[in-house]
């Protein structure tokens, strides 16, 4: 074989070594790609829940139409988490946050616009307005006038959105306690819109 044919031969092999290559390159990449993808599900499948926002209830702290990420391993509520729960009596989902937990007294105060959890009033510096005595109330519970106090049951939370004048919530018979079989998860991530990306308190 001349030099001529030794060089052609050379250049051909030069060229298939480099379209294996980049073959390989690519398998490899795809096959990252799938694997990354597959992760990505299990964790939202097993770990976290995206769920869209849906009303004013939670003004200001969530609005209308954000998404939002909960996760649900190994969660036991507490006292000012944003949970989201199915509720049978409104049968749909619910964000809210979680005031009083299973052995907590709870007395909503409408006079002096106070939340008092085991004789402690909380900080609700979440809130944009004083709370109203809307209609929709659970009478139930009134101790005296604008005064409603709840016992709030084992293995059950109370829940309350944010924007307290405009949410159906805990404090009405459609809602009520909500027991810990029905909470999904606790919120802890906005991740759209974008510009608002965050945690939540």
């Amino acid at each position: 074989m001349s030099n001529k044919d030794n060089k052609e031969k050379s250049v051909e092999d030069q060229i298939l070594a480099e379209e294996y290559s980049l073959t390989d390159d690519l398998l490899e990449w795809c096959e990252s790609f799938v694997v990354a993808i597959f992760v990505v599900i299990l964790v939202f499948i097993f770990l976290l829940r995206i769920i869209e926002v849906s009303g004013p209830s939670m003004n200001p702290t969530l609005w209308d139409k954000e998404r939002v990420i909960l996760t649900h391993i190994n969660y036991s509520p507490e006292n000012g988490d944003i949970i989201v729960c199915n509720s049978e009596g409104l049968d749909k989902l619910l964000i809210k946050r979680c005031i009083g937990i299973g052995g907590d007294t709870v007395v909503v105060d409408y006079n002096n616009d106070t939340v008092t959890v085991n004789g402690k009033v909380i900080d609700e510096s979440y809130r944009a307005e004083p709370m109203r005595e809307i209609s929709g109330l659970d009478k139930t519970y009134m101790t005296e006038s604008g005064v409603y106090t709840y016992h709030v049951p084992e293995n059950t939370v109370l829940i309350m959105g944010d924007n307290r004048n405009h949410s159906a919530d805990g404090r009405s018979s459609y809602v009520g306690f909500v027991k810990y079989e029905d909470i999904l998860g606790k919120v802890v991530f906005r991740f759209f819109p974008f510009g608002k990306m965050g945690t939540l308190k």
